[in-house]
């Protein structure tokens, strides 16, 4: 069974913080869920824009899908199968108990004609199963359900890893995906990586699959599948352009020299081949400068007494060459490493007079040589004999850690760096579609406010213009109410200081009669004189009319002493009910009455009643005067109009059977 332990006996290499942070990062969810998605939605605005400048900053730093071109190995293909539910798998072996912390898968990768690059093959339900020893049944370590988004990806794939010790690894696919050109299910990839730190063990490891691909084609073979070759070109977001160093033509064996200033353990060889994909089409195939025939040497003497065979490598095919080419060498102590073209590259070329010639020619973009997972060639002096074909073609490109694109990353922060692309270029477009629902809706709310305001702003003109009108109507209504209480108040007591002067003339015979006419024209004076003062708003007058009952008999015994005056009141507790303002406009309707039977009517008798409910007030003055006059435009008199007007009540001018004027007023209690 899979074990999960410490390693002692290999040491996994110090990852830097960068490395850690990326690992850190691919615990996280690899595809947009409907959680994230959800998530996203409740974020505030500012959080969301903050969080798509920090993506954007952080993909200007990440290395870029730069895909190789021209010919070369694919990696490996299963059978073609009828059914997406068929178990296809590829296995590892280790040979020996090793320490692995991440996994990477890394996509067969083909040209879709409507959606551009895509990954082909990616298993849509997989799991990682490991063991050790004689153990073949193993533990699942990981299992995943993908989506056709993610399986679509161009990014690797990273599966993280924690304490896992086993000598094989086997990938089961449970669920296949439909290849592009025929829709048959497989499972395909590129490459399969194991790290142990910075190292990747599973290079140049054998591979078992479990069914193979019935095409004699040579780009689809499992080997494939650990020898380092992956569909991409280094193509960091960072560093400076370095050209490339190719020699000029090679007559005898062709050398490079590195001296790495002190003995390392050398494990591994990374020779990255002359940039040839600056041009589209290539101007040459991807395998230029590459020789034929290559053997790595290495020794701790300079002139090499003491060198000992680190690599021999005789490339049959341009299949044997991708744009990084990863060599495990017998692990030896050397200061000094040589490479040796033993069969360089050659080409036919034409000269000027069109003469064919065949040339030859040695060079790399860079060459790395690793001990305990770091580059120790990195800044070291290269040497060698060839000269460049043109000055800016260096020695010293071959160890400066830069190629025509940037800085060369190691393996691990590579394919990193491109799964943490994925991750953010799933999220950015998530995070600007919501950024773009909330701008709308803010548009949206800032019309909804605009309009809103543009209300406010007419209703307020509206309520300016109705309250300068209402102002208006108040001060008309004011002038109107007090020019008839004027007239009404003291219309009434002077015309009943008129008649009692009439009386007092008629006593003055009689001098007791004489005082008492006097008196009471005194106290009308005296009223008459308090009403003109207080006209403009009698309400303030104190006790003016509180007493109703007792103001209308009294005005009823000074306006009609000469006449037989009846005077009735139904339901005086209703009565007292009636408010203060109705209370005085009733009274001053009254004595209006009065004083208009007196003037016109030419009577003898007067009745009037006063009655309340819970709803109505209604006034009834009857005369046996001549009546109202007959063919005229207004039966009503002006003055009894204008104060009914006032009190808000209906008015009613009738002639009875019996003769005289019934004058009826009605208006609610309250």
């Amino acid at each position: 069974m899979a074990r999960f332990r410490h390693s002692r006996h290999r040491n996994p290499g110090a990852g830097t913080g960068l490395i850690s942070a990326f690992l850190a990062l691919c615990l996280a969810p690899l595809c947009a869920s409907e959680e994230s998605l959800n998530d996203i939605k409740k974020q505030p605005l500012d959080d969301l824009e903050e969080r798509r400048q920090s993506i954007e900053n952080e993909l200007s730093q990440l290395a870029r899908y730069s895909l190789r071109s021209g010919v070369g190995q694919l990696g490996f293909r299963s059978a073609g199968n009828e059914s997406p539910d068929t178990l296809e798998s590829f296995q590892i072996e280790l040979g020996e108990e090793v320490l692995i912390d991440t996994i990477v898968l890394a996509p067969a990768i083909w040209r879709d004609t409507k959606t551009g690059f895509r990954a082909d093959g990616f298993p849509l339900s997989f799991r990682i199963v490991a063991g050790t020893g004689s153990d073949r049944e193993g533990a699942t370590i990981r299992s995943y359900e993908l989506d056709s988004q993610d399986t679509a990806r161009l990014a690797p794939f990273v599966i993280p890893c924690e304490n896992l010790v086993a000598s094989w690894v086997r990938l089961e696919a449970t669920r296949l995906s439909p290849r592009a050109f025929d829709g048959k299910y497989i499972l395909q990839l590129s490459e399969i990586m194991l790290f142990n730190g910075e190292d990747n063990v599973a290079l140049g490891k054998p591979v078992v699959t479990s069914s193979n691909h019935n095409s004699n084609s040579r780009v689809w073979i499992p080997k494939f599948l650990t020898d380092g070759s992956l569909p991409y070109l280094m193509d960091a977001a960072q560093g400076s352009q370095s050209v490339s160093f190719v020699s000029t033509d090679i007559e005898d064996t062709a050398t490079i020299t590195i001296d790495l200033e002190a003995p390392h353990t050398i494990e591994q060889i990374n020779l990255h081949v002359v940039d040839q994909s600056d041009t589209v089409p290539q101007a040459f195939a991807g395998d230029f400068g590459f020789p034929y025939h290559l053997q790595v040497v290495g020794a701790n003497e300079a002139d090499f007494s003491d060198a000992r065979l680190l690599l021999d490598f005789r490339r049959e095919s341009i299949f044997d060459v991708s744009p990084v080419v990863m060599k495990r060498l017998q692990p030896t102590t050397s200061r000094y490493i040589k490479l040796v073209a033993l069969e360089p590259y050659s080409f036919e070329r034409v000269d000027e007079r069109r003469e064919k010639h065949i040339s030859s020619r040695f060079g790399f973009a860079e060459i790395e040589l690793y001990a305990g997972g770091k580059n120790v060639a990195l800044g070291r002096k290269a040497v060698s004999a060839l000269g460049p074909d043109h000055p800016v073609r260096s020695v010293a490109a071959l160890t400066d850690g830069n190629n025509l694109y940037g800085k060369i990353l190691p393996l691990k922060e590579w394919m990193l760096q491109l799964s943490k692309r994925h991750d953010l270029e799933l999220e950015l477009p998530l995070i600007e579609a919501e950024l773009n629902r909330r701008y709308e809706q803010q548009k949206t709310n800032l019309r909804i406010l605009s309009w809103a305001v543009a209300g406010l702003l007419a209703g307020s003109v509206i309520l300016v213009m109705v309250d300068r009108f209402l102002r208006q109507r108040a001060v008309f209504r004011t002038k109107e109410r007090i020019a008839a209480d004027l007239h009404d108040e003291l219309g009434a007591n002077l015309h009943a200081i008129a008649l009692l002067g009439d009386l007092a003339q008629q006593a003055k015979d009689s001098p007791e009669k004489l005082s008492q006419h006097l008196e009471r024209i005194r106290s009308l004076i005296r009223r008459t004189s308090e009403a003109a003062k207080n006209c403009t708003n009698m309400l303030d007058t104190p006790g003016l009319h509180e007493d109703l009952i007792g103001e209308m008999k009294r005005s009823a015994r000074r306006i009609t002493t000469d006449l037989n005056h009846e005077l009735k009141f139904v339901n005086e507790e209703q009565i007292e009910r009636i408010k203060p303002k109705k209370r005085i406009d009733l009274f001053l309707f009254y004595n209006e009455c009065l004083v208009n039977i007196i003037r016109h009517s030419h009577a003898t008798r007067v009745e009037t009643c006063l009655s309340a409910d819970n709803k109505t007030v209604k006034l009834t003055v009857h005369d046996n005067g001549t009546g109202l006059p007959q063919n005229t435009k207004f039966t009503v008199p002006p003055s009894l109009k204008r104060r009914a007007k006032l009190i808000g009540g209906r008015l009613f001018a009738t002639t009875p059977e019996n003769g005289g004027t019934l004058i009826t007023l009605q208006m609610r209690l309250t």
